[in-house]
């Protein structure tokens, strides 16, 4: 007899403080909708480009961060866990946790060679390591042009470390009308790496709807 699936690992979920949060927010949006917990944690300058770049004002505390986001995205009650990025008592912290993926999105340069040195200076950084350390999935989305060698050094060292480097370049070929549909593009290739089934769009030698 296969035994009964447990419940779902919480995802975790870091921002930083690249351009591009509406990436990270429409996935957490998609990872609440498909019921996963979510654990997210968020730097200082990810703050700053999420008041800049959407309508959402997010306070400096996480506690108000979660009331404001699980309103925003109808989270289940217990769903969603923030923390901040200097909390070392957050359970991303030790590989002891029990926790399922881990997500950077969008993903700064300054985070991506951090985490490629193994620097662990703060909580997304050791939260990162743990899940390289773990051998559990890493996914993470750079959003910056042109790259420098370091930047591609740094991406092929993590590669060849086991994160998926899935850099913010969406395709054309459904000929998106909206910002959203450029924006779900991302996001569905990387809910496909961590096994979320979703219909934010058709499938390569599918026929839209």
């Amino acid at each position: 007899m296969t035994p009964a699936a447990g419940p779902a690992l919480p995802i975790v979920l870091a921002m930083t403080g690249a351009s591009g949060a509406g990436y990270g927010l429409r996935l957490l949006d998609c990872l609440l909708a498909a019921s996963l917990p979510v654990h997210l944690i968020c730097s200082p300058t990810a703050l700053q480009v999420i008041n800049g770049e959407t309508d959402l004002q997010l306070p400096g505390r996480p506690a108000g961060q979660a009331r404001a986001l699980a309103e925003r995205f109808a989270a289940a009650p217990g769903a969603l866990s923030v923390y901040a990025a200097s909390d070392w008592r957050a359970p991303a912290a030790s590989g002891s946790a029990r926790l399922g993926a881990m997500v950077v999105c969008p993903c700064s340069m300054g985070s991506l060679a951090a985490i490629a040195a193994g620097a662990s200076d703060n909580l997304i950084e050791r939260a990162a390591d743990v899940a390289l350390k773990e051998g559990r999935r890493l996914v993470l989305v750079p959003r910056e042009t042109p790259l420098s060698a370091i930047h591609l050094e740094n991406m092929l060292k993590l590669a060849r470390l086991g994160a998926c480097v899935l850099p913010a370049n969406p395709g054309f070929y459904e000929r998106p009308a909206t910002i959203e549909a450029l924006v779900d593009f991302i996001v569905a290739r990387i809910l496909d790496q961590l096994g979320v089934p979703h219909q934010l769009g058709p499938r390569w030698g599918q026929t839209p709807e």
